[in-house]
């Protein structure tokens, strides 16, 4: 046998860039599947234009329009009134691999990446040849052009670029897309944007279908989502390699100065807490020239102080009335139920909320044409709707949080026989400035213990409110059953008394009737009348003990 020498082997080693291995790899970034691909594409579209709008503190308007080509092969454009793009970012917003104004921050956002909108580029490019055409208005420049992506360098390529007339503020991006295709499903184009409507309320969007088919979802609030507030990392939400990067890039020339300055909750005092428990660090040393052992230690003596929680105003919310309203607006439910949790903590000092939902009838849950074992149709099953800061996920949810907190509940506590054979429907929104997705493609919540827990618990409040509705309606619909069953005797019954007393079988009749109708009168007072509860629980802790458990 042949030896090969290392210089032989390592002839070949290449230094390879972000978007040359997305390029191999574009199943990380959603791009899986021709319908999952061609929804992943409107998705980050419409998440960035989402975010512009609500930085710029204007309420969305967009559009989508996707249009068939040939088989296989469509083109998306979407278009919103927000901000604009200048001219100098936007190679970079659509052509390079991980910029952009959201990586960098503590603050909520949909996007967390920087890698949605060039992830579309790119796909474009290996599916189409073609580049992403994208206008914008500033309110100081408006302008046209066509960016393609340099796969080897991860730089934009920008082409064809005039001034167009000023049109008011927006920006308008179209791509040509191959190997994929539109498709009314659970995982469509369709789907997404309607459930992109329930968790955005404030927002306006109209889809134009490739049939021409156009389905406009009107906003059903006026009022703006809080603006979350860009804060400074929690201390028991880092670890030894965010400290390290932290204060190698620190401009404090001692570490008791770039503690108090770079995270929240350390106060002076604070200081003084760690220096008893980490008694060998000097806190007057340049925090620049921190080893990885001073390091380690500054993280373990965190873990042993008392934090107060982390601030909240990195944080927005869907909001009880807005998820109500929409709800009930799109599912017309019999029963609708909305609890918002208490913010909580994950890895010891990330934060985040949970809200959830549960409609029962009307439209909910997911329709189907089945039979139960006793020969009985299912007209309708369970359906969880998912979403992680307010954006649908309707992907891979068998690797989601949201998926397993809400299939471990035992459903028959909360009335429910079969969740799979009920007409329901459970939406849970998880808001942070960082979630903890389990792939790039953004499409499940990693199982995280804490945010496990925390959405059991808000559904299960929500199972509660539901629970005391259903059995509300099975005391009436017992009661409905006697009632009709003694209805039924009373002429003959009152026949028989007029005969046996002498008196006039009507006026026994009619007294018989009142008196059944005044046992009954819950069947008349319209109870059975679409109800809807909202509810707020869990407790809100002012302090988080060091091992991160509130």
């Amino acid at each position: 046998m042949t030896s090969t020498t290392a210089d032989e082997i390592f002839r070949e080693f290449k230094e390879h860039s972000i978007s040359e291995f997305f390029r191999k790899n574009s199943q990380m970034l959603g791009y899986s599947g021709k319908v999952r691909s061609l929804t992943t594409v409107v998705h980050e579209y419409v998440s960035n234009s989402l975010d512009a709008c609500e930085e710029a503190g204007v309420l969305p308007e967009i559009k989508v329009e996707v249009k068939m080509l040939s088989e296989d092969r469509y083109t998306v454009c979407v278009s919103d009134n927000g901000p604009g793009i200048p001219f100098k970012h936007v190679g970079k917003v659509y052509a390079t691999v991980l910029a952009g104004t959201k990586f960098h921050r503590y603050v909520q956002q949909r996007g967390q990446q920087g890698i949605g909108a060039t992830g579309c580029t790119l796909y474009s490019k290996i599916t189409t040849g073609k580049p992403t055409h994208v206008k914008s208005s500033t309110g100081k420049e408006s302008y046209q052009c066509d960016i393609d992506l340099d796969i080897k360098s991860n730089k934009p390529i920008i082409k064809m670029v005039s001034q167009i007339p000023d049109g008011g503020r927006g920006t308008t991006v179209c791509g040509e897309f191959g190997d994929v295709k539109y498709e009314n499903s659970d995982h469509g184009v369709y789907e997404y944007i309607k459930r992109t409507a329930l968790s955005n309320p404030h927002a306006s969007i109209t889809l134009i279908e490739p049939d021409g088919k156009e389905s406009a979802f009107l906003r059903s609030s006026s009022e703006l989502p809080r603006k979350p507030r860009a804060i400074k990392p929690h201390p028991l939400g880092i670890d030894v390699n965010d400290f390290i990067e932290y204060a190698h890039r620190s401009i404090n020339r001692k570490l008791s100065a770039f503690l108090t300055e770079t995270f929240s909750r350390v106060t002076p005092g604070k200081v003084a807490e760690l220096k008893d428990i980490a008694k060998d660090i000097d806190f007057d040393s340049d925090p620049t020239k921190m080893s990885w052992a001073d390091a380690e230690k500054v993280v373990k003596a965190f873990k042993q102080v008392k934090w107060m929680a982390p601030e909240l105003d990195s944080m927005s919310v869907i909001g009880e009335a807005q998820i109500e309203t929409t709800m009930k607006n799109i599912l017309a439910p019999k029963f609708l139920g909305v609890v918002e949790r208490k913010p909580k903590v994950f890895r010891g000092g990330v934060p985040f909320v949970v809200e959830a939902g549960i409609a029962y009838g009307g439209s909910s849950g997911k329709k189907v044409n089945g039979t139960r074992a006793d020969g009985t149709a299912i007209e309708a099953e369970g359906n969880i709707l998912r979403f992680a800061n307010k954006v649908p996920l309707l992907f891979d949810a068998s690797n989601c949080a949201i998926t397993e907190a809400a299939k471990s509940i035992d459903w028959k506590r909360y009335g429910i026989a079969k969740f799979d054979e009920e007409p329901v429907s459970v939406l849970v929104n998880v808001s942070s400035v960082y979630v903890p997705y389990s792939g790039v493609g953004k499409q499940a919540i990693a199982k995280e213990e804490d945010i496990v827990e925390e959405i059991r618990l808000a559904v299960m409040d929500c199972g509660r409110i539901l629970q005391r509705y259903l059995s509300g309606v099975r005391t009436l619909h017992l009661q409905e059953s006697r009632y009709k069953t003694i209805i039924r005797y009373v002429s003959q019954l009152s026949r028989d008394l007029g005969d046996i007393t002498g008196k006039d079988s009507k006026v026994i009749e009619s007294e018989l009737k009142s008196t059944i109708e005044k046992k009954y009168s819950k069947l008349f007072s319209g109870s059975g009348d679409q109800e809807q509860g909202a509810g707020d629980a869990g407790g809100v802790e002012d302090a988080v003990e060091g091992d991160g458990k509130e």
